[in-house]
């Protein structure tokens, strides 16, 4: 009749043999990357005979995130929500640090009325009742998107945005992440051991060879919001899209022979060195010289780009030169311009992409590729692209600049009073 519960949340990627057991039962919610809880709602409408009831608490991170892809589209299309609750940023249990939601589902059609309420920080959870009661709207969920609870006003706001704009998805840009070496101690360094590396060269020819391969890199927290703060590192760029010869670079290979082939080689082996574990970077057919990744879009880097870093309590993107890198997690899109800059930097594009994914504790969203290119931004008309470089190139303060650019982004989209009031306090 009824199934109610608190499932476990263990990541299925570290259940190791466990995980491969569970996908060979072919769940329709199975995902790797994803949590065991979102199977115990499978199983969990699977056992109860039609018309019957399920209440979970679980994490919520399925409503957002990738991997919770599958259950939202397994949920919405074969059941009926009634009811979810997602507690946000407020901690409910004393004993786990998991943010967490509650959903209860009929088995049933889709009857596309949830009682929906998002719950405020530091509510009383002695009066969730009387919370609901008078704070919750009404939602439907019929697709694997991220399931939003939203209110009349924003969903309003929603609406035009995604009448107004073109997902950057649809653009002609290229979006990606920065570049992962797998061992970030040997192939990012300072411009002292940069320094170290050329002297050593045993002739100009490989000074000159070596310094070209040897490049600018900024991290996600170097990027500033409109900016960014150099910090005098490097990456040494032996991509294996670019099929270098390490025997080239002698005075480079002694260098990243210094931290033992072991831990360089991509074999995912572990050794006992001196009586220390060493656990090789991940299994790829790449060299041991190599970046972890391939990088095959490395000439993108010599282009002008927006980069962001990933983690950040608000969007922060900046335009980074032409050969300068971006070590990952951070990302960039190519080619980039003072108009989607101002757009991607603006309360309205943030609001949008903050309902995509998971905000965490603190406030902290993360800016992945996967919710940046769902972002809709006007395509450029060439009066507002010039008032945008305006305003960007003029000398007034930044406080005053980022007020006219809010105007101009605001204007494009029809909002009413109330709604550019509701934008302006996020």
């Amino acid at each position: 009749d009824c199934v109610i519960g608190n499932p476990p949340y263990i990541q299925l990627q570290k259940m190791g043999a466990d995980a491969d057991s569970l996908q060979k039962m072919n769940y329709e919610t199975y995902e790797r990357t994803g949590d065991i809880y979102c199977l115990f709602y499978e199983m969990g409408m699977k056992l109860l005979k039609p018309g019957a009831l399920l209440s979970f608490i679980t994490s919520n991170k399925w409503m957002r995130a990738g991997y919770g892809e599958p259950l939202r589209k397994h949920l919405s299309s074969k059941y009926n929500p009634t009811l979810l609750i997602d507690f946000a940023n407020n901690k409910i249990f004393d004993s786990a640090t998991v943010l967490v939601n509650i959903l209860s589902l009929e088995k049933c059609s889709n009857q596309g009325h949830t009682l929906s309420c998002s719950v405020e920080d530091g509510f009383d959870v002695s009066k969730l009742s009387d919370y609901v009661q008078t704070h919750a709207v009404s939602s439907s969920f019929y697709a694997s998107e991220s399931w939003s609870i939203l209110s009349d006003i924003e969903r309003s706001i929603k609406a035009k945005i995604e009448a107004v704009g073109t997902p950057l998805k649809e653009w002609d840009i290229q979006i990606n992440y920065g570049i992962k070496t797998g061992f970030n101690d040997a192939f990012i360094i300072d411009s002292v051991k940069r320094n170290e590396i050329l002297n050593a060269c045993h002739s100009e020819d490989e000074r000159q060879r070596t310094a070209e391969i040897i490049r600018p890199i900024l991290r996600g927290r170097d990027i500033k919001r409109y900016g960014y703060e150099f910090a005098g590192q490097y990456i040494i760029a032996t991509f294996p899209s670019r099929q270098y010869n390490i025997d080239d670079y002698p005075a480079l290979k002694e260098f990243l022979l210094s931290f033992g082939i072991e831990r360089l080689e991509q074999t995912g082996k572990e050794y006992i060195i001196d009586g220390e574990k060493v656990k090789a970077r991940k299994k790829t057919n790449n060299k041991w010289f190599e970046t972890q990744d391939s990088i095959s879009y490395w000439d993108e880097f010599s282009k002008p780009k927006i980069v962001w870093g990933n983690l950040n309590t608000r969007g922060s993107y900046a335009m980074a030169p032409e050969n300068m890198f971006i070590n990952a997690p951070a990302c960039m899109i190519v080619p980039g311009c003072q108009y989607l800059l101002a757009m991607l930097n603006s309360k309205v594009a943030d609001y949008y992409i903050r309902n995509l994914g998971v905000v965490r504790n603190g406030g902290f969203f993360e800016y992945k590729p996967m919710f940046v290119e769902q972002i809709p931004v006007p395509l450029p008309r060439e009066e507002v692209v010039a008032s945008i470089e305006d305003v960007l190139n003029s000398d007034v303060s930044d406080r005053l600049k980022d007020k006219r650019l809010e105007e101009i982004i605001e204007s494009m989209f029809d909002f009413t009073e109330p709604e550019i009031a509701y934008l302006r306090n996020q």
